[in-house]
């Protein structure tokens, strides 16, 4: 399959929906933001026949946008144009911007042609391709929390859960699983359901999560890993975009409140062979060999992969004990302390959950992280060990193994990960942590409140 969208799919969209005026037409750059533009629809033909023009430095700006200079890619690079091209069957209504706006992903390529090793939809794809060639698809389907807070600040400049949308009231409990708590919220979900159909992302129940004002939606599995990284990120900008609309804000930043649960992305994976059956499937509850090996993989990896899972300063608030976020690399049956869980459920279904991966993190790369992980573990055919039985946490501390618990450590061992270098590239771990360690100096630079509440006088 091409990845690259024809003309004809252009003209037919453009045919079925007269009212477009206007398209806003993105990629998604290494921090997980989407950037591009608004166009009027009369341009949208030629990025069909050719292409967008856009600087190559825009795929290393920090999380705020800003130029990365260590990169290369701003002024020894002359800013130089990079090539986007539309992604096929990403061609839709964008409901939430208004009837007549259109939207469209984009993915990188060099003026050649040649998809560009840095744009994060290629990197997920270099992956993909090591299971192609083994035969192998993986089957993936993810899940993000988030919470919905106020556009307004509290009078102490604090966060604040959005009020719910029947009584005006703020949610306080947590009310995990809670169905008054999801009826507060009816006009959002019930308009986000009918968005993602529009969009064709395969958005299926919620629930309550484990704090006020927080949900978690779930995405269906499919057979593509890519496409289930594409429904991911497109979930994520009209979750946002639908909140808006009922005056508020999701947001899906890893630790809003130090005191409350943090937004998890868990993944759900399993692999097929060329005749569409699970390899994981088993009678036996912590699956087949196959499973085992991926388990073990990603197991052995966890920590060389975590600044890709966890990207920001901000996610490593979220990694506490007794949190529901796991601290180690550890895995287990129907267990929710453990890194890497193994779902109650019939054998046909046997798969993993990795669980680690805040919800900050971006769908292409943690999707292609846990997938080389995988990879690695069965082309190695590693063994994860003995499952863990009862609490993980406890197992974690008990043997003293915990996952890199700060930023500056993680992206220093994803920079010497020889197997994830293989599967990722060069030069995009070069970059990756080059733009990190960037963000860094800059978030470091900040002075706080929490700096004069601490030193101001104690110094």
């Amino acid at each position: 399959m091409s990845m690259v969208a024809d003309l004809k799919e252009c003209r037919d969209f453009l045919a079925a929906n007269p009212q477009v005026r206007f398209v806003e037409v993105f990629f998604t750059s290494m921090t997980g933001v989407p950037r591009g533009k608004r166009l009027r629809v009369h341009e949208l033909e030629a990025i069909y026949e050719y292409g967008r023009f856009l600087p190559g430095s825009v795929l290393v700006v920090d999380t705020n946008g800003a130029d990365c200079e260590d990169t290369g890619l701003v002024w020894e690079d002359g800013d130089a144009d990079r090539r986007a091209r539309p992604v096929p069957g990403t061609l839709t209504l964008a409901p939430w911007l208004g009837p007549d706006v259109a939207q469209v992903m984009l993915s990188m390529y060099e003026l050649d042609g040649t998809p560009n090793d840095l744009d994060p939809r290629h990197v997920l794809q270099r992956v993909l391709d090591r299971y192609a060639a083994d035969g192998l698809t993986p089957v993936a389907a993810c899940e993000l929390e988030y919470y919905l807070v106020d556009l307004q600040r509290g009078p102490n400049g604090e966060l604040m859960p959005a009020k719910s949308m029947q009584t005006g009231l703020r949610p306080t409990g947590i009310q995990v699983y809670g169905l008054p708590e999801l009826e507060a919220h009816a006009p959002f979900l019930r308009e986000l359901w009918d968005t993602a159909d529009v969009l064709g992302v395969p958005l299926e129940g919620a629930i309550s999560e484990f704090a006020p004002g927080q949900v978690e939606l779930t995405l269906k599995h499919k057979p593509d890993a890519l496409r289930a990284a594409d429904d991911a990120v497109l979930y994520k900008r009209a979750a946002k975009g639908v909140a808006l609309r009922h005056g508020c804000e999701a947001t899906f930043m890893a630790k809003p409140w130090s005191d409350r649960a943090g937004n998890g992305f868990h993944v759900h994976l399993s692999v097929n062979d060329a005749d569409g059956n699970n390899l994981c499937a088993a009678e036996d509850l912590e699956g087949s060999p196959l499973l085992k090996q991926a388990i073990a993989g990603m197991k052995v990896l966890l920590g060389e992969g975590m600044a890709i899972l966890a990207p920001n300063a901000n996610s490593y608030r979220r990694f506490k004990a007794n949190s529901y976020a796991p601290v180690a690399p550890t895995w287990g049956v129907n267990n929710r302390t453990v890194s890497l869980r193994v779902p109650a459920g019939p054998p046909k279904t046997r798969h993993v959950e990795h669980r680690v991966a805040g919800a900050d993190g971006n769908p292409y790369l943690v999707m292609a992280v846990l997938l080389a992980s995988a990879h690695h573990g069965i082309a190695n055919k590693l063994d994860p060990g003995p499952a863990v039985v009862g609490d993980g946490y406890a197992a974690a501390a008990k043997e003293n193994i915990r996952l890199p618990s700060n930023w500056f450590a993680a992206v220093d061992l994803f920079e010497t990960s020889a197997v994830l270098r293989d599967y990722l590239g060069d030069r995009f771990v070069d970059m990756f942590v080059s733009v990190k360690r960037t963000e860094q100096a800059r978030f470091f630079e900040v002075v706080t409140e929490l700096d004069f509440d601490w030193y101001l006088r104690n110094a």
